[in-house]
């Protein structure tokens, strides 16, 4: 293990503290679905409180997300500075997190990353509910990988996860609008783009 996987696990195994993470509810006042609602798989995963939520319907139907991929023991450093850097979009975006819009960070390595693993990933991070780390079935998590576009043509760098943690998807399922940007760029930078995400007219 070397000395960033150490640091990593160590905060990871001594977080401490109280994480209040209220688990994602179905958008029940959705009047509609997205136009483009059947592209997206609706897998049952789980959130980092152990609560099952299905990916289309409770986690992104009508809402502004904000998604990455990531593993708790991370090897090259880079999950936990993305990590934290969301948690500062988190700051920077106030209350609408967790109402009309959502972060979700989820596992590379489902097999590893129980939700209690994850639970504890969270709260050395300080992550506050409206941003839920999520994990499932390693052949739903591969479908969601290659849904989202975190694919690779080379199959040699495919096959290894730790190319597919850069980068941020941001959109609103709504309107079917979406773009990406580097997971460590600016957080104010990366709050602008997730506003910009917003309807016409919204406050």
């Amino acid at each position: 293990m070397d000395r960033r996987t150490a640091l990593t696990w160590s905060l990871v195994s001594g977080a401490v503290g109280g994480l209040s993470a209220a688990t994602p509810k179905p958008f029940a006042a959705a009047a509609a679905r997205g136009p483009r609602a059947d592209f997206f798989p609706n897998v049952t995963l789980r959130t980092h409180d152990n609560q099952p939520v299905r990916f289309y319907d409770d986690l992104i139907h009508g809402k502004i997300v904000v998604l990455s991929f990531m593993v708790a023991l991370c090897t090259d450093g880079l999950c936990p500075l993305q990590t934290h850097n969301l948690v500062q979009v988190q700051k920077l975006l106030g209350e609408s997190v967790g109402r009309e819009i959502f972060i979700y960070s989820i596992t590379l390595q489902p097999e590893l990353d129980t939700p209690k693993m994850l639970q504890r990933y969270a709260q050395a991070f300080g992550i506050k509910p409206g941003f839920w780390l999520l994990t499932g079935k390693p052949a739903d998590i591969e479908l969601l990988r290659r849904k989202l576009g975190y694919v690779d043509l080379d199959p040699v760098v495919d096959a290894d996860k730790t190319q597919h943690t850069g980068m941020l998807r941001y959109g609103n399922e709504a309107l079917d609008r979406w773009g990406a940007c580097p997971a460590l760029m600016n957080p104010q930078q990366i709050a602008q783009y997730i506003l910009w995400m917003e309807p016409p007219g919204k406050a």
